[in-house]
């Protein structure tokens, strides 16, 4: 357990930008910020927590998770009906699915937190201001 807990330590060392949020703000939309890393419930603070710079940091996360989601399954759904090689590319589905999931439950592990930090590899892309 403690190399899973240093493993994603090490995974979550990405900017933080939680000095920049105010901690009111922080600790009213903890909740929201969860939503916005369960896929589709995205919206719900996106349009419920407009006035939370907290609560709209986390949407953009989410958002851009989804995007990346969205973008690798299509593409390993088309490359995976390449006959001989396709199955690796199903295999490879299944892997990514797992590290969406973890980046997930890494976005809820810092809501929860009340801290804003970049999730690994596309945390810094903003799609919301």
């Amino acid at each position: 357990m403690a190399d899973f807990n240093e493993t994603l330590r090490d995974l979550n060392n990405t900017a933080d930008h939680t000095d920049e949020f105010d901690p009111s703000d922080i600790e009213q939309n903890k909740f929201m910020a969860i939503l916005a890393y369960l896929s589709w419930l995205v919206l719900i603070p996106l349009f419920a927590a407009k006035g939370s710079r907290f609560a709209r940091f986390h949407c953009n996360q989410g958002i851009v998770l989804a995007i990346a989601e969205i973008i690798a399954w299509a593409l390993f759904g088309i490359l995976k009906k390449i006959p001989l090689i396709g199955w690796i590319f199903g295999a490879l589905s299944w892997i990514l699915s797992l590290i969406c999931l973890v980046m997930a439950v890494i976005g809820i592990i810092n809501a929860v937190g009340g801290k804003a930090k970049d999730l690994p590899v596309i945390g810094s892309f903003r799609i919301l201001s």
